[in-house]
Formats: C-alpha cells, structure tokens, sequence
C-alpha cells in the first residue's frame, strides 16, 4: 500500500462521501474511484457500499481504513521525532479546540505565536468540548482547549474562568424568568448538567423554551434581536454593553463559573513545537483576546 492509497482510505473514512473525499485530495471523482476499485482488486475484497447518500465501509474495508490510519499516525510521528532531534520548534501542532474558542480566541492565538514560530505548521480541528476530549484520549491532536472538567491524569492547566450569566434583553425580576421567552441552544452535556442543575434548584417549573438553535453564537443573535433571554457564558455576550446581564449564584451565594481548560499527554512534552505552544498559551491573557 503507498502513500496515495493510505490518504485515500483514511480520508473517504472521515467523510464517508466520495464528492467530499475527492475534493479534499484534489483529485476527480472518478479519478478516486478508479484508485478505489485498483485497491479492492489488489487485496480482492469489497471496501465500500455504494448508497444514495455516500457510502458504507464494508468489514473488510473497515480494516483496511485503520490500518491506514494507523500508518498515517506513525508517519506524522517519525516526522515529528525527526523535527525533534533538530533541535528547532518546527514541525506539525496538532490542536483540538472548542468551538466558542475557535471562533473568538484561537485566530488571534495562532497568529501571535506563528509569529514567534514560523517553522511550525498547524492543525487545528474544532468542535464540542466532549469531541475534543476523545480526540485527546485517541492520540488523535497534542493539546486541546475547551470547556468544562474532564478526568485527566496528566498534563492540565486551568486558563481562566468564566461566569454562567443570564443575558437579555430587557430587565427582569428572577421570580419572572420561568415565564419568560427562553433562547436554548445545543452544547455539551457538562453546561446542559449545568444549567438544570442550577434551574431545578431554584425554580419548579420548566423554562418557558421557544426557540432552540445549532449554536451559541446562534443563540446571542437571537438574544440581541430582543427574541428571548439565554444562559450562557459570560465571554459569549461580554461585547454587547445593550444586553442585561446577571451571573447565576448558587443556594450557597458563589458565582456559578464554567472554566476553559487546556489539556495535554505527558508524551507530547517532549516535542519541541508542544511545550513551545503550551509556554505560550500560559504566558499571554487567552481571556482577554
């Protein structure tokens, strides 16, 4: 199997799409399934079922997906490992970062530090802090930065906290929020936890939800165009000075606060371009950004 078979097989693995695979390699559609049916002839096995919306890896292709896989990861860490022995901050960072930090912190993050390490190439893949969380525990990314308190055994450090608030549009009273319009949008089971822990502690009835969207960022545009009231952290609505903004307190009387965490293997400290990166990351104000 060369190089060319292995991107294929673990890239139509991640997409399960042949249109979105063969866009990804830069080559035709029907370039990649020629390469495809060369390969089921050469190990003289099906690899994919062909469906009306993309396609299923058959057993024997599922097989032949991870050990390509496999052989991509001990590619990326010979090279890692050669980079090293240079001596330089060089080579491939491998992020996982949540998806509110992608959008508003993590540009201007690797901007700042490509800046001091030009040699190094970044992959930064995003998406809920639970996505990233098992990303970490796969190997599949160095480093991540998310939210919330997930078991972790080695390298963490605490980048900051940040408050729980409700934020609306107009002003209220806490007795009247239970009647009030309510923006709810998907996030990872830690906040959902969260949140109706708090909610059921304080209230009887169920918040009067009527709108639920995809994102957070979703959410807050909703909130500013005066549709309703969401829960959600403070650095989501800290640039719009119209909104009312409220921390959530407990029955104990403390701030309920929801911290950003970045994680990391304790194998990866010794690569030169892991422990550049995490010094940076501790040095500079992520909160402030």
């Amino acid at each position: 199997m060369n190089w060319q078979d292995i991107e294929l097989l673990v890239t139509l693995y991640n997409t399960k799409n042949i249109t979105h695979a063969a866009n990804q390699l830069y080559v035709s559609q029907s370039t990649l399934s020629s390469r495809l049916h060369n390969l089921e002839k050469k190990y003289d096995i099906p690899i994919v079922l062909r469906k009306r919306r993309g396609i299923t890896f058959t057993p024997e292709g599922v097989m032949l997906a991870k050990f390509a896989q496999n052989m991509q990861r001990e590619h990326e860490k010979m090279r890692e490992q050669l980079d090293n022995l240079q001596g330089a901050v060089a080579g491939t960072l491998r992020v996982g970062v949540s998806n509110f930090f992608a959008l508003n912190k993590m540009p201007k993050l690797l901007r700042l530090f490509q800046r001091e390490h030009p040699n190094v190439e970044c992959h930064v893949i995003t998406g809920w802090s639970s996505e990233m969380y098992r990303k970490l525990l796969n190997h599949d990314v160095h480093v991540v930065i998310i939210k919330g308190d997930y078991p972790w055994q080695e390298g963490k450090q605490l980048l900051y906290q940040e408050s729980i608030v409700v934020a609306s549009p107009w002003d209220f009273d806490w007795v009247d929020l239970p009647k009030l319009p309510r923006i709810d949008y998907h996030t990872d089971q830690t906040m959902k936890q969260t949140v109706e822990q708090w909610w059921y502690t304080k209230y009887k009835q169920e918040p009067f939800t009527n709108i639920y969207v995809n994102q957070v960022e979703t959410c807050k545009e909703m909130i500013v165009n005066k549709l309703g009231y969401g829960i959600v952290t403070e650095l989501v609505v800290q640039r719009n000075p119209d909104l009312v903004i409220n921390p959530l307190i407990t029955k104990d009387g403390e701030l309920l606060t929801r911290p950003t965490w970045l994680y990391y293997g304790s194998d990866a400290l010794t690569l030169n371009v892991v422990r550049a990166f995490i010094d940076f990351v501790l040095k500079v104000d992520v909160k402030r950004f």
